[in-house]
């Protein structure tokens, strides 16, 4: 029974809408863009717990938590998301002020199970074994499996359909800052792209973003014109995979 209310912080529409879907069956929720309009939102309303995004632009993540304290705007459980996994990384967080951590790509079990132990510990999760992902896979459609518990098959594929189109935008921003050597701002887009294709499990897409981004944050640079070539043949097999819906045949 619906009866608690979450706020989710993520400046990515696609990640919100993935989050929403996951989580709508189980309770009420209420998105924010980023940690500015996330304070405005908490000084206003009233929720139970916090689904905090690290990564983002005018507020980050730990700035806003940090004024959420500073100001005692509220007192309910954070939890902070972010592509950042090892464990020192989730003990950094936790000491910054977070109730929790997730690793992303954020797995619908993980997701729910750790918004079901802080707002109703002692009871059993909700969700369901999950699947191992299938890393070998261009798509890992136990990801979609996993989705469908949480919702219908038209918002599912429509979640992968944005996704698409998302890709094939950020893709052409890529190739244009690469002109331009701006390799800073291709790395915020890659960064975007491997969440996103992780938590969807288009693992085509994700390894390809995954060393592209190491090498941009290594100033390895004298490959680019490849990397965007593996990214771009990436996003061309996704194409194919989900092209007249063929991939959502079998859960119709």
């Amino acid at each position: 029974m619906k009866n608690k209310k979450v706020l989710i912080v993520d400046d990515n529409a696609l990640n919100r809408r993935v989050f929403e879907n996951v989580i709508g069956h189980n309770y009420f929720f209420e998105s924010a863009s980023d940690g500015m309009e996330a304070i405005e939102m908490l000084r206003k309303n009233s929720y139970d717990i916090v689904l905090m995004d690290i990564q983002m632009p005018k507020l980050d993540g730990i700035s806003c938590l940090k004024i959420i304290k500073e100001e005692e705007i509220t007192d309910i459980p954070i939890i902070a998301i972010s592509a950042y996994s090892n464990q020192g990384d989730r003990e950094y967080f936790l000491s910054t002020g977070f109730d929790d951590f997730i690793a992303k790509p954020v797995k619908p079990k993980d997701l729910l199970e750790t918004i079901h132990h802080h707002l109703q510990p002692g009871m059993p999760p909700a969700a369901g074994k999950e699947n191992e992902p299938d890393n070998e896979a261009d798509l890992n459609e136990s990801v979609i499996h996993q989705l469908l518990k949480y919702h219908n098959l038209d918002n599912i594929k429509a979640v992968y359909h944005d996704f698409l189109e998302e890709a094939e935008s950020l893709t052409e921003e890529i190739k244009n800052l690469a002109e331009l050597k701006k390799f800073e701002e291709i790395g915020e887009k890659l960064h975007i792209l491997k969440g996103n294709s992780g938590t969807l499990g288009v693992f085509v897409i994700h390894k390809a973003t995954a060393g592209f981004e190491k090498k941009i944050k290594q100033s390895s640079h004298n490959d680019i014109q490849k990397d965007i070539a593996q990214l771009e043949e990436g996003l061309k097999t996704y194409r194919k995979l989900i092209e007249n819906d063929k991939i959502f045949t079998k859960y119709e």
